[in-house]
């Protein structure tokens, strides 16, 4: 099989596990540096052309490995091999959805899946209305574009939750704002989506959990035994994204557990050493299969 990495950082931990697991199973793997392709936007013949020339027309599969700073030429180029009939492990569709932050809330509740009470309004003349929707302070502010944790602050008064809420939208960022989970003690869990089946989960421990920036504080992480319930929620999530790799975060509340997050692209190389679980070989056999299954 013919299994090509679409990234932007070939030196990665990730795609050297890839070539690793991939050339142990007897695939032939290449790593591909997104900005190197080029593109023949054809209704006869789509190609994506690399460095001099070269083309791939004989890949079997593409596993997306594409930064949200490059959502926008990554996806363009998987487009591309989709047209070119190339199985992708996440669609370019999938990962479009999973990047704008408010789109994928609203396709989790569509499926009836649990979050945190959520608003989000554009003038500031609705500030007061967003705070009262989420109950109060202490409330989070998320900025839309932010990832990994980053771009996340707790507000812990009123006040400060409509200065915070205020300044971004003096600066014309978009943000959610979200309910602050009390019970959760600045825990939350991580969950490792590959298919149809959870690989590992991991309990986040925040440090500081009633810090005022979240978006600094470092975290702590072990790997946790996570309940069928939580199980279930996780895929559940990761399919009405329609991606089929994915780390779904959740907290638990005392109505239950609560989705926070998803990312199509997550870092491998913390998942695996936190965990010391073998994502990559789960997510090359999953490739296996459900490439073949095209055929």
């Amino acid at each position: 099989m013919k299994i090509g990495v679409l990234t932007h950082n070939p030196n990665a931990y990730s795609q050297r596990r890839f070539t690793e697991v991939a050339v142990k199973r007897k695939h032939e793997i290449r790593i591909i540096h997104m900005s190197y392709c080029y593109m023949n936007i054809s209704s006869t013949a789509p190609t994506v052309y690399y460095r001099s020339n070269e083309t791939f027309q004989n890949l079997d599969a593409i596993i997306p490995r594409i930064k949200t700073t490059h959502t926008f030429y990554g996806t363009a180029v998987l487009r591309q091999f989709e047209l070119m009939g190339v199985y992708t492990l996440n669609s370019s569709l999938a990962i479009t959805w999973s990047r704008d932050k408010l789109r994928a809330l609203q396709l989790l509740t569509r499926k009836h899946l649990p979050l945190p009470i959520t608003g989000f309004a554009d003038s500031p003349e609705e500030t007061e209305k967003l705070i009262d929707i989420v109950g109060g302070a202490p409330l989070i502010v998320r900025l839309l574009e932010g990832t990994e944790g980053r771009g996340t602050i707790f507000a812990e008064t009123h006040q400060a939750a409509v200065s915070v809420i205020n300044a971004f939208k003096q600066l014309k960022t978009n943000i959610l704002v979200q309910e602050f989970i009390k019970e959760a003690n600045g825990v939350d869990i991580r969950c490792v989506v590959v298919g149809n089946k959870v690989v590992t989960a991991m309990q986040r421990n925040m440090i500081e959990p009633g810090s005022s920036s979240m978006s600094s504080q470092l975290m702590s992480a072990t790997p946790i035994e996570i309940t069928a319930a939580e199980k279930k929620m996780a895929i559940q999530a990761t399919k009405a994204m329609k991606l089929n790799l994915a780390t779904v975060d959740l907290i638990r509340s005392k109505r239950g557990p609560l989705i926070l997050d998803i990312d199509c692209s997550p870092s491998i190389e913390m998942l695996e050493k936190i965990s010391n679980c073998d994502i990559v070989t789960s997510i090359i056999q999953y490739v296996e299969e459900n490439a073949k299954k095209r055929d």
